[in-house]
């Protein structure tokens, strides 16, 4: 079965934009102009949003790397492993790309069960929280625990609703990525 990497975005914005790559003052601005347009998921985020983002995408990138990972960049892009239609309603004119999860390369490529920030704050007793997994690693945890985009597509079962794709290069999103 062939599986598939999937980014969601706005259509007005496009592609592979990053937070992340802007210095905190620029995306501060910006996260305060996603607040004031409430049709947008990311009108929600708290004021701290930013700092704890920074923060995470550290630790994802230490874990990767210890695991043999090779990211050339301090902060990643995100995706999906598998379909996760519920994303592309988080923008007003949500689109998709869909990238063979085989023609990625593994070294630069992490993922989470679950999103990045529910995966490394929420407190309980579920193994796969606080970690970072390679490509055969996470197709093992879908064998023992599922697709969560299957058996939790409302988030009643908790924070985990899809798996996520940490992109640690540019390079490999080349064609995709907005000039």
């Amino acid at each position: 079965m062939d599986l598939y990497l999937y980014h969601y975005y706005d259509a007005a914005t496009g592609p592979f934009q990053n937070l992340s790559a802007l210095s905190i003052e620029e995306a501060l601005q910006v996260q305060r102009r996603l607040k004031q347009n409430k049709n947008w998921f990311a009108s929600q985020r708290t004021d701290d949003y930013m700092n704890i983002r920074r923060d995470l995408e550290a630790r994802a990138r230490a874990l990767f790397t210890a695991k043999g990972g090779k990211p050339t960049k301090e902060y990643p892009h995100y995706m999906t492993l598998g379909p996760c239609e519920w994303i592309k309603k988080w923008y007003p004119n949500g689109k998709e790309i869909r990238i063979l999860l085989d023609d990625m390369q593994p070294e630069m490529m992490s993922f989470t069960y679950g999103d990045l920030f529910p995966t490394m704050r929420y407190l309980d007793d579920k193994p796969y929280r606080g970690k970072v997994y390679v490509k055969n690693e996470i197709l093992q945890l879908v064998d023992e625990f599922g697709w969560p985009q299957d058996w939790n597509k409302d988030g009643h079962h908790g924070p985990e609703r899809y798996i996520e794709v940490q992109v640690w290069d540019d390079r490999a999103l080349g064609p995709y990525m907005k000039s």
